[in-house]
């Protein structure tokens, strides 16, 4: 099981955080949510939990719930910038099976 990031994805993480001045990595989970059943979470992770998993990618720690792991192994998070304006986290899951219309929310 593993969830990873691009270097792309990593820089931006340890940019985030040296900025912040606090976090041991990022947090990513799936809640019940959106027209197909779950969208992303995505958080600085301050503190690790005893449910945690945790996978480094690029020097940067990716910490994942357990009641998430199922929804999310084999992901791969991107930080795609399209111009000055437009920039954010891309999710590349196997495990999604569908994806809304707009992009925000996903079954597996």
């Amino acid at each position: 099981m593993a969830v990873t990031l691009t270097e792309s994805a990593a820089r931006h993480v340890a940019n985030m955080l040296t900025k912040r001045g606090h976090g041991v990595g990022l947090r990513v989970g799936a809640k019940k949510s959106g027209c197909s059943g779950f969208s992303y979470v995505v958080d600085y992770a301050d503190h690790l939990a005893g449910n945690d998993r945790v996978f480094e990618s690029h020097g940067v720690q990716v910490v994942v719930d357990d009641e998430s792991i199922d929804r999310l192994d084999g992901l791969e998070i991107d930080f795609v910038r399209t111009n000055l304006l437009n920039q954010g986290f891309e999710f590349r899951n196997p495990r999604a099976k569908d994806h809304c219309g707009c992009g925000e929310s996903f079954s597996v």
